[in-house]
């Protein structure tokens, strides 16, 4: 079974900012990946898909305009909605953002299948604690 590192705040704080921006604009099958024994390069790894390429534009652009608001810093983007595929790279998480059909075929979790799943409720336990 790989580890995982505690989740600190400052992970909580920019995987709920993703998650909750990726739900809002309907994403579908989002899974967010802890591959800090894995990777030397990212410590997260969100995946998520888009119904169409004009979806995959518009999760695209609610994520920067999120991320820009939190003040996190982009280190690189690869766009180009026309291949089905974008990612952006925001140094301790990268997000991919597919279609279904690029989904299918680049099959990253397979890839990562090492790697630890972060739940949902990992991410946002503090603050429902907090609601209850």
């Amino acid at each position: 079974m790989a580890e995982t590192n505690e989740l600190t705040q400052e992970n909580k704080r920019l995987l709920g900012v993703c998650w909750d921006v990726l739900e809002d604009t309907k994403a579908i099958d989002i899974k967010v990946l802890d591959i800090s024994q894995q990777s030397s390069i990212t410590n997260f790894m969100f995946l998520a898909t888009a119904n169409s390429n004009p979806h995959l534009r518009a999760l695209k652009r609610e994520l920067d305009q999120a991320l820009k608001s939190e003040k996190v810093n982009i280190v690189g983007i690869d766009d180009n909605p026309e291949t089905g595929w974008s990612v952006v790279d925001a140094f301790d998480v990268m997000i991919h953002l597919f279609t279904p059909e690029m989904r299918e075929t680049y099959n990253l979790e397979a890839l990562w299948k090492d790697a630890v799943t972060i739940e949902r409720a990992d991410i946002f336990m503090d603050q429902e604690d907090k609601s209850a």
